[in-house]
């Protein structure tokens, strides 16, 4: 794992986004084809923004996948990962309909993962474009995660930490008001991309960096486990590096 301090979160976004669009056009360069995991929140928006900018990347020949989704969320609701995407992403590309992956929040949950993972199992992820949450979670794998199942997609429980994070960013007006489970890509499963570029800005996630940086390898933190991922990159800012006893 290695890490990249920019000066403010536009400016992380921008690197973040460049280093994956460079990863891209190297794929499909070599193969002809390219496969990503694509996250959601706050932390996203300036990457995704520079990302769908991105030159000479031809995302006809693209395939994504969508890392989260709550369960029994409606896609109208603003907090919906599937409205985000296609907002911020997949409708300012040229990406063939059949070529995003969505996870459907209001299906039968079960049946949602095995169908996903099949379809993944058949396609390489060549860039896993992800964040890290306030409490260390990867997706949405909270502490103590799972770092052992195999299964591409699963459903978990969402702790309160990571509920009040998304009333914290202004998706849910209380914690009532968000699901409690949602259907997330494993830790294996992110951990098997051919890299991973990982933004995270903002004074919030200054801990979380710090722990998943510098502290031992745990489940108790799920984003430690990046330390084991030779081609992973965090992108911080200043403030989300703060805290980092070696910047």
């Amino acid at each position: 794992m290695d890490w990249n301090i920019a000066d403010d979160k536009v400016q992380a976004g921008a690197c973040a986004a460049a280093d994956g669009a460079a990863r891209l056009r190297t794929a499909l360069a070599e193969r002809g084809r390219a496969g990503i995991v694509v996250a959601t929140g706050a932390s996203q928006f300036d990457m995704l923004a520079s990302l769908v900018k991105a030159p000479d990347v031809d995302w006809s020949k693209v395939t994504a996948f969508h890392l989260d989704e709550y369960i029994g969320l409606e896609i109208s609701h603003p907090a919906s990962f599937r409205l985000y995407l296609w907002q911020r992403f997949v409708s300012q590309l040229p990406l063939p309909p059949a070529a995003f992956h969505y996870i459907d929040g209001r299906a039968e949950p079960e049946a949602v993962c095995d169908a996903l993972g099949r379809t993944l199992s058949r396609c390489a992820i060549d860039v896993a474009f992800i964040g890290i949450g306030e409490n260390g979670h990867l997706a949405f794998n909270d502490p103590p995660a799972d770092f052992e199942t195999e299964r591409p997609y699963l459903v978990v429980d969402l702790d309160e930490a990571c509920r009040r994070q998304q009333v914290g960013e202004g998706w849910f007006a209380t914690l009532d008001d968000v699901p409690t489970q949602a259907i997330s890509m494993s830790i294996r499963q992110i951990m098997a991309s051919s890299a991973i570029v990982c933004t995270v800005p903002d004074t919030r996630k200054a801990q979380a960096v710090r722990d998943a940086v510098e502290g031992p390898v745990t489940p108790d933190v799920p984003a430690s486990i990046l330390q084991t991922h030779d081609r992973a990159t965090l992108y911080l800012d200043k403030e989300s590096a703060a805290l980092l006893s070696s910047p």
